[in-house]
């Protein structure tokens, strides 16, 4: 943080505990694994909350009075306007931590009544995990995905919503297929891993580098494989269909609440329902369930019934009543729970599948067909891991909707 403070600029030491107490928020933030940093000022108070297993978390409260010292300070290391405090502003700095590690972080400034929100993203690639069995897929499905990506062309797309982990599946794809013998282009807004032997760029909106372009760049480049941040309009998705359609991988994400609406969601977008039938060859998507502890979490007893309403097979039960494992509390958790893993719906897009494509079928008929494949709903993964012991009951249901 030497370069950071020199920053700060002569005649401001009576900010030092202000420069210090910054620097102590982010090194607690990355020690506790926090995905954000909030700071947040009200009429009559000041709070600092971080977001842990997707949970916000109340971690301070500093006085009124320091709220605008410490936004500047926020400011100063992102290289953002100290002195624009009505318009919105995005920037980027880097965190000096003591052991010589350094974490990057992304920052967003909100104007509000009472002062500015700032929001840090912590980019901490060290805990990003990239091993895909260790993302929480079942066998089954790993196996599915894994068949997908080693395929020499086609569409392998993963939704869910913001903060699903749906980058770091990507990134688990990717690292398994990143040899030497592979070309890989990846476009983000903005890139949150990074990745040794992969060409990552960033969308860049006043220059112009959009998805587009930089899709339509990379096409230039002899790629094997592409990855997509995210698929936002026709435009780009026209030209990852045509990519997936003439010998490359193409991998990217979509916001939409479960597999099947996915191909529906191109569809509506404008995407030509014949070139979705041949470039989509499957769909991953994936939610986020905290762990329970396996320092405090007890066993509870309930009939089989509950889970079935839930939307359990009733094929996966055996007795009248199960037993799955609820949270507690103790020194190793937070509320019962440490940790999160994936709960995910793996649906390969099947001959039977693509002509309901071509048909124009909903959303609720391409679940059906689904489920008839054999495609678990993420419910029903979720309910999977409940009945392991991983996660609680509540937990899932809170995370998934019935039928999706």
């Amino acid at each position: 943080m030497a370069d950071m403070n020199a920053r700060m600029g002569n005649g401001q030491s009576e900010d030092a505990p202000v420069v210090q107490y910054v620097q102590q928020l982010l090194e607690q933030a990355v020690a506790l694994q926090a995905s954000d940093l909030h700071f947040e000022p009200y009429e009559h108070h000041y709070r600092v909350r971080m977001r842990v297993d997707g949970e916000l978390r109340e971690m301070a409260a500093p006085p009124m009075a320091l709220k605008d010292r410490l936004a500047s300070r926020v400011k100063v290391l992102s290289r953002l306007d100290i002195a624009e405090k009505r318009l919105p502003q995005d920037g980027r700095m880097k965190l000096q931590l003591p052991n010589g590690r350094a974490i990057d972080l992304r920052v967003s400034t909100l104007p509000t009544l009472f002062g500015e929100k700032l929001v840090i993203r912590v980019l901490d690639s060290a805990q990003v995990q990239l091993d895909l069995p260790q993302l929480g897929y079942e066998t089954g499905d790993l196996k599915r995905l894994e068949e997908a990506i080693r395929q020499p062309h086609g569409m392998v797309l993963v939704t869910g919503p913001t903060g699903s982990g749906k980058t770091q599946s990507l990134y688990a794809c990717l690292n398994l297929l990143n040899t030497a013998e592979v070309n890989i282009a990846t476009v983000e807004d903005p890139c949150e891993i990074q990745l040794q032997g992969i060409n990552q760029v960033n969308v860049q909106d006043k220059p112009g580098l959009t998805f587009a372009v930089a899709l339509r760049a990379f096409l230039r480049q002899d790629p094997d494989i592409l990855m997509v941040g995210e698929i936002r309009d026709l435009e780009t998705a026209n030209i990852a269909v045509q990519a997936a359609q003439t010998g490359h991988l193409v991998l990217s994400t979509l916001h939409t609440n479960d597999a099947p609406s996915t191909l529906v969601r191109l569809r509506n977008m404008g995407t030509a329902t014949y070139n979705i039938a041949a470039s989509v060859t499957l769909i991953t998507a994936q939610r986020l369930v905290r762990r329970l502890c396996p320092h405090c979490k007890h066993a509870i007893t309930l009939p089989a019934e509950i889970l079935v309403q839930a939307g359990l097979s009733a094929d996966a039960i055996t007795s009248d009543t199960v037993t799955i494992f609820a949270p507690a509390a103790c020194a190793h958790c937070h509320k019962g729970f440490s940790g999160r893993t994936g709960i995910f719906q793996v649906m390969p897009v099947t001959p039977a599948m693509q002509t309901l494509v071509l048909n124009e079928a909903s959303s609720q008929e391409l679940a059906w067909q689904a489920h008839r494949e054999g495609v678990a709903s993420l419910r029903e993964a979720g309910l999977r891991k409940v009945m392991q012991g991983i996660t609680s009951l509540e937990e899932v249901l809170a995370v998934t909707r019935e039928g999706t």
